[in-house]
């Protein structure tokens, strides 16, 4: 079996004591490429990406903390501080800037504050529905008091502390509920994304990586003025890529795209949140020609 048929490498690093685990797909001498899933997800949701560039890049992609071989948080808070904190770890440790960052939803989110908090460090950046809500729903969220959003995140917490993560009899079992979630995998797709997606428990079931506490969104977090200085700080030139048939807002309609300097918004036909999965071969060749130069 040669170089270009084999896996990647498990391996880990560690930020605020946990231990997180990302791939390496080799090539050390080549330019790093970071792939960073989105929320509830995992790091081999990118290998048809990653086993297409691991030639000419140095393919690293991270669990994110609370996500698939990546250690859950002791007390179940998952802030953005958090995971911006891990990926400026991961990038220091490795030495990794400057980087080109491709990145997914939650992923995406992380990526673009952290290209914000240090421009000098990505060289290019492709994020896939990774503004976050929409300004229409951060605005229905500010409405309510710090006491409301504080209460509700206790109440939701709670919620999740008695709730058992979702046993499944068989792979077969979870692989259906994966191809229910995103009608556009083919079943290839479904499989491979649930077999690195789930781990077996001692009763012979099988339950999802991530932890459950990753569903409950902070009470608090930057203001929108906050994200939009960020945004405005970007120097490297930036992808914005939607789905048209996502429940994400494009940020061309809403008047996001217009905080960056040099970022350019494009949506894909037939596609919803998970575009690299919904429409590989047409992202991938549009992401090449972005980050090649």
């Amino acid at each position: 079996m040669n170089d270009h048929t084999i896996g990647p490498t498990s391996r880990t690093y560690f930020s605020q004591r946990l231990r997180l685990h990302y791939v390496d797909w080799g090539n050390s001498s080549a330019p790093p490429l970071l792939l960073i899933h989105g929320g509830r997800d995992h790091c081999r949701n990118w290998d048809w990406m990653a086993a297409r560039l691991r030639q000419d890049w140095h393919v690293i992609a991270p669990d994110l903390r609370g996500h698939g071989d990546s250690q859950w948080s002791p007390d179940g808070n998952y802030s953005m501080s958090g995971f911006i904190y891990d990926l400026a770890q991961l990038v220091h440790q490795q030495n990794l800037a400057p980087v080109t960052i491709v990145a997914h939803s939650l992923g995406g989110n992380i990526a673009i504050r952290y290209a914000g908090i240090y421009p000098e460090n990505v060289r290019k950046l492709v994020a896939i529905e990774g503004l976050g809500p929409s300004p229409k729903m951060i605005a229905e969220r500010q409405r309510k008091s710090i006491g409301a959003r504080m209460r509700e995140w206790i109440d939701e917490n709670r919620g999740l502390a008695g709730r058992q993560s979702r046993r499944y009899a068989s792979i077969e079992e979870a692989f259906k509920r994966m191809q229910e979630e995103n009608k556009h995998l083919s079943p290839e797709q479904a499989r491979h994304l649930t077999q690195h997606g789930v781990s077996q428990n001692e009763d012979g079931s099988y339950s999802w990586k991530f932890d459950n506490y990753v569903r409950a969104w902070p009470p608090y977090d930057m203001t929108q003025a906050e994200m939009e200085w960020l945004w405005q700080q970007i120097s490297c030139p930036t992808l914005l890529v939607y789905g048209k048939e996502s429940w994400a807002s494009n940020p061309e309609g809403d008047g996001r795209a217009k905080h960056f300097k040099n970022a350019r918004v494009v949506s894909f036909e037939r596609a919803g949140h998970w575009v690299h999965h919904d429409r590989l071969d047409d992202f991938m060749a549009e992401t090449v020609a972005f980050i090649k130069d």
